[in-house]
């Protein structure tokens, strides 16, 4: 770096003499003020973070073959002489300069034609060797390459971007991949050999992991292909090292809070509750109930997620938690993303809880004004013993009596932060949250490290596998026949109308409009009903009791039925253009039928197109399993852990200072998030606070990775 006081070096000047990790990326060699600025495009602002951009995959561009091997359609590298080169204009194409240059290497003659680079005129000259890579293609007797990657090379130099294993980087407008390589090459010349070691070497021996210095040269410009996985490896499991180490302290200092709620005993009401219910609990329900309640007896309070497939039963553990805290004399809180889902939870419990003596009020923002004051008094004054709502529960009115557990649904659709408001309505409250997208243990206590984790795994007795069937769209005349057909048999029916990404507006007039054509139509002599997000309130209240009380035959709606909706007639359910829906939101939609005595289907009506491979195995996996915890597990293979993710959780885990992974893949590398949980916890038993010089640089990976304030609040002491 720098002296204090002395002035940066000019781009184009040699690099400083200190150049070190933490230097701004402007002043690595060949940078500059305006490619430091499409490096920032990609995240990239110091050296470190240049070294750490590792490629997104990496070519073989080693093995030369002669050209008269070469064959139609394949990727090839091959080494030659440039003989003519020739630049014209075709007629009729204005503005179109093409450069044609032959290579020959003794076996065959290769015409290489770039489109629009009429510099490269000055480069390619007769009798110079060159190294090409690209696609060929045999026309007209001739075989040719269009706009390959080359490389002039003398005799025993080494070649950066053909005639060797290559990297290929994430890029944006105005860094070439021969702008990346070089730059990466040129700042591992210059940098890498002083990139500090954060792995113990106890534990890359352990895995027989490379040190950094190896580790970066071999990721970037691999001797082999092994090396490069070796290398690559290594980049993995420090990464998620790392990202295990904070959700773990973070967990800890949870765990550091003194419980200032403690609850009576509420033995006699559970059980009376659960010998008042008309079905057993499931094994798994009784193994997660304990979970629980053993946690609500610690020290310290609970920080829970509960997952578990349509179906399994949650809000009936989330009922017997909220139950054992209200009789150990404190208010509980359960919110729910949207009004439907509140309002079928504040049924739910409402009818469940009601015959035990207690009060279950509704807390959402449709509420009349009058009976809005009246839950918020109810809440205040403690005569509400659980309040149900969506985020109207955080509005900073809304005051607790004695708010001693929350439960938030659907987790994944809140941030951290309006989680974290709810909690602050209490004084270090209890928190229950659930999920309906299951995932595999090992990736959920990686995930949602910082939470311990109780997984329903087991579906009631009696719920038969709702059937599966995919349609083209030219089948619907006799998909809404087959509707017609379970209607006259007194059930009810479901049609999800196409997603449309644009605007809640469009989805809401579009399901407007199928539900017109409707009962025009196909349903003309049926009691068609439609709802959406964009409906007041008091519309879609009366077009939900309506259903419930049967008085609806066929309900068109938009995704906003995804969850919340529990119509045990209900036995069919059609979704329209089935390809644009997402696995998980595909199999929520199916769990709203099935709730019942009755046999149940699932028509997803869709036009794949032959290209579309993720949407056709995206159906498929409907058709082949009910399963959700496989389901996620399609779902993740397919859409990558990002996306699977979504938005919320992503953005939650930059919240808590765990950004995207930016090097892992939690379906490929599922071995080494094992590996990482294990070393952490490991790490942390015996130093919690990463305080000894031995993880000192461990601490200090923490602290750059995820940033000072985070890693102090993740202190236990």
């Amino acid at each position: 770096m720098n002296r204090p006081g002395q002035a940066p070096p000019e781009y184009g000047a040699a690099p400083p003499r200190a150049l070190d990790a933490d230097t701004p990326v402007r002043y690595a060699r060949g940078v500059g003020p305006a490619r430091a600025a499409l490096l920032a495009e990609l995240g990239v602002s110091t050296v470190r973070d240049l070294l750490y951009m590792l490629p997104r995959r990496v070519e073989d561009r080693s093995r030369l073959r002669p050209i008269y091997e070469l064959q139609h359609g394949a990727v090839e590298t091959v080494q030659g002489t440039i003989g003519a080169v020739r630049q014209f204009r075709p007629r009729g194409r204005r503005g179109l300069v093409i450069t044609r240059a032959a290579v020959t290497d003794g076996s065959g003659v290769l015409h290489a034609v770039w489109y629009n680079q009429p510099y490269l005129a000055r480069h390619l000259t007769h009798g110079r060797a060159v190294v090409l890579h690209g696609r060929v293609a045999r026309r007209a007797g001739e075989i040719q390459m269009a706009a390959p990657e080359f490389e002039l090379v003398d005799h025993g130099e080494e070649t950066l971007h053909v005639g060797r294993i290559v990297p290929v980087y994430r890029s944006t407008s105005g860094l070439s991949q021969r702008v990346l390589r070089t730059t990466v090459l040129h700042t591992l010349d210059d940098a890498a050999p002083i990139v500090r070691e954060w792995l113990p070497e106890g534990l890359r021996r352990r895995h027989r992991l490379p040190d950094v210095g190896t580790a970066l040269r071999q990721v970037h410009f691999p001797d082999t292909l092994e090396t490069h996985a070796a290398a690559r490896r290594r980049f993995v499991y420090e990464e998620l090292l790392l990202l295990e180490l904070l959700l773990l302290r973070q967990k800890a200092a949870w765990e550091a809070e003194p419980r200032t709620i403690h609850y009576g005993d509420a033995s006699e009401l559970v059980t009376r509750f659960h010998a008042g219910l008309p079905f057993p609990l499931t094994q798994a329900q009784r193994r997660v109930i304990a979970e629980i309640a053993a946690d609500l007896s610690r020290p310290h309070p609970m920080n829970r997620l509960l997952q578990g497939d349509v179906g399994s039963g949650k809000t009936l553990v989330a009922a017997t938690a909220l139950l054992q805290c209200v009789g150990g004399g404190a208010q509980g809180a359960l919110m729910a993303p949207t009004e439907i889902l509140a309002g079928q939870h504040y049924l739910t419990l409402h009818n469940l809880l009601e015959a035990l003596g207690l009060t279950v009020i509704l807390l959402v923002g449709g509420l009349p004004r009058a009976a809005r004051q009246e839950a918020l008094q109810a809440a205040r004054d403690g005569r509400a013993d659980i309040v149900v709502g969506t985020h109207a529960l955080i509005e900073e009115e809304v005051e607790f009596h004695r708010l001693g557990l929350v439960v938030v649904d659907e987790q994944h659709r809140f941030g951290v932060g309006q989680r974290a408001a709810l909690r602050q309505k209490g004084d270090c409250p209890d928190v229950l949250v659930m999920t309906a997208t299951p995932i595999p243990r090992t990736l959920a206590l990686t995930l949602y490290g910082d939470l311990d984790v109780s997984t329903l795994d087991e579906l009631p007795p009696g719920r038969t596998p709702v059937k599966t069937y995919t349609r083209p769209t030219s089948r619907r005349p006799q998909v809404y026949e087959f509707v017609r057909s379970q209607v006259a048999q007194g059930r009810q029916a479901y049609i999800v109308c196409p997603v449309i990404e644009e605007s809640d507006k469009l989805q809401a007039e579009s399901a407007l409009a199928l539900a017109s054509r409707l009962q025009d139509g196909a349903f003309r002599d049926l009691r068609v009903g439609v709802l959406h997000g964009r409906m007041p309130v008091e519309k879609r209240d009366a077009a939900m009791r309506a259903l419930r009380a049967g008085e609806i035959d066929v309900l068109v709606a938009t995704t906003v039925i995804e969850v919340g909706i529990d119509i045990p007639n209900a036995t069919v359910m059609v979704v329209e253009d089935a390809d644009r829906f997402g696995l998980s939101q595909l199999h929520q939609l199916r769990g709203r039928v099935g709730r019942g005595a009755h046999e149940a289907y699932c028509i997803l009506i869709a036009d794949v197109k032959e290209e579309d491979e993720v949407g056709a195995r995206r159906l498929a996996a409907m058709v082949e399993t009910g399963d959700g915890f496989r389901i996620a597990q399609h779902d993740l293979e397919l859409r990558g852990a990002g996306e699977f993710l979504g938005e919320r959780r992503q953005a939650e885990l930059r919240q808590h200072g765990a950004s995207d992974l930016r090097i892992a893949n939690l379906v490929r590398d599922h071995e080494w998030l094992e590996h990482a949980r294990r070393d952490a916890e490991e790490v942390l038993r015996g130093d919690p606070d990463l305080a000894r010089s031995e993880h000192a640089d461990l601490a200090e990976a923490l602290r750059l990775r995820f940033g000072g304030a985070r890693v102090e609040n993740a202190r236990v002491g």
